[in-house]
């Protein structure tokens, strides 16, 4: 009898130790439709050589398919993977209903309330202005004391959502480079500077990912965030055959991810993944480029509101979906309510075992649905 409850208190003990342990990875999409990724590519859009002048051999070949195989020919890791494994949200054809809370359905906003767990009006905007809100990493990192919080992104607004003047995250975005001394390292910030981005603010996923995964590796962070951000680039610029190239990349990132943390022994079978989206999109050829409340016309979204009075209807549409040793094996999850964005941050903590009340009591709450 001693032996059996000896046994029983080492198991109890290595059980407490695995759960304290528990790694988490949040990864953001930005501005990726959850139309794309539960239907496959819409034919509206794709067959409108305004928005699609290149017909590749993805879309292609994901135009003779029925929207079952589509979306899982668009997004293979996502369906064979996660959806057997864990959790997708966001299916509204299914009552999967997910929203942001705040009122502006655009980057800053969403961002804000993804990392916070509340929303500010007065975040009405996506300049570069330091935000008085804490973010659940800055909370771990400065209140309970964890080692090497890291985030990578490739908006050069990140620092500023996080606030690093205060809150003193790593945060490597826009086009900065990453110290060290790999030759990894070295290659990737030499090639940032002679590979050019299409864009002024956003640099290729590519070397967000990569960063990413050598911070991963050298650093071994017990939390980090990942936000690929080509989806929405590529959409503002109206370009759908470049959106859907991005959404397939950005797949093929999040599984060499969930790869790499198999690989690595801090990682392998204790690390929770969660991705979500900052905003949605209009959902037809019409207005799938644009995403903006109707309260926002009257400020920053104001060039929209000739054309689009009442707003990008839909644009405050999001999915979620999550994988790891404590979320249930669930797939395409229809909700009882609709769930929210704020309620991200709390659920990222719930899963390491910290309190999200003790963090912010105004914050959302968990998403327990999902979680084991």
């Amino acid at each position: 009898m001693k032996k059996i409850t000896y046994l029983i208190l080492l198991l109890s003990l290595s059980i407490s130790a695995t759960a304290q342990d528990r790694k988490l990875i949040l990864v953001t999409i930005d501005g990726l439709r959850w139309q794309e990724v539960f239907q496959g590519i819409q034919p509206d859009i794709a067959n409108n050589t305004k928005y699609t002048p290149n017909k590749t051999p993805l879309i292609k070949e994901l135009e003779t398919l029925p929207a079952n195989k589509a979306k899982q020919k668009l997004m293979p890791f996502l369906w064979q993977t996660i959806a057997e494994q864990g959790v997708i949200i966001g299916n509204r054809n299914k009552g999967s209903v997910m929203s942001v809370s705040n009122r502006w359905n655009f980057s800053y906003p969403g961002y804000s309330e993804i990392f916070t767990g509340v929303t500010n009006p007065k975040l009405n905007s996506n300049a570069k202005v330091n935000n008085p809100e804490i973010s659940f990493l800055e909370w771990l990192q400065n209140h309970r004391n964890y080692k090497n919080v890291a985030v990578f992104g490739g908006w050069d607004v990140f620092p500023y959502i996080l606030n690093t003047q205060r809150s003193r995250l790593h945060v490597n975005a826009g086009f900065a480079s990453e110290k060290g001394t790999s030759a990894k390292l070295k290659l990737l910030n030499q090639l940032q500077t002679q590979i050019p981005s299409p864009w002024t603010t956003v640099r290729l996923d590519a070397f967000t990912h990569h960063y990413a995964l050598e911070h991963l590796k050298t650093h071994k962070p017990k939390v980090m965030a990942i936000s690929y951000g080509e989806t929405d680039d590529f959409a503002h610029d109206g370009r759908y055959d470049h959106y859907i190239s991005a959404t397939r990349r950005t797949d093929n990132f999040i599984k060499d991810l969930w790869q790499q943390l198999q690989s690595l022994p801090e990682y392998k079978n204790n690390t929770n993944i969660l991705i979500v989206t900052d905003h949605g999109r209009g959902s037809a050829a019409r207005d799938w480029m644009h995403h903006a409340s109707k309260a926002s016309l009257s400020g920053y979204m104001k060039k929209l509101k000739p054309e689009f009075p009442q707003g990008i209807v839909g644009s405050e549409h999001i999915w979620m979906a999550a994988i790891g040793p404590d979320i249930k094996s669930i797939g395409d999850m229809p909700t009882a309510k609709e769930l929210k964005q704020n309620q991200i941050a709390a659920t990222a903590l719930t899963l390491l075992n910290e309190s999200f009340k003790a963090f912010n009591p105004k914050a959302g709450k968990p998403i327990l649905e999902i979680i084991k």
